[in-house]
């Protein structure tokens, strides 16, 4: 059940991989920031207990 998409086939189909290039990046970078993030606040609450 694909579309025929004619001559704009190749444009049509990039533009899709580029897409879902960009949005798996985005959900790996903010998977990644967040670790990290949570990783200093452990260490932040972890200092302010043993202070």
């Amino acid at each position: 059940m694909i579309p025929d998409l004619g001559k704009y086939a190749g444009t049509v189909l990039s533009a899709y991989g580029v897409s879902l290039v960009l949005i798996v990046a985005l959900v790996l970078v903010s998977v990644w920031r967040a670790r990290r993030v949570r990783a200093a606040l452990d260490e932040v609450e972890r200092r302010r207990k043993s202070a």
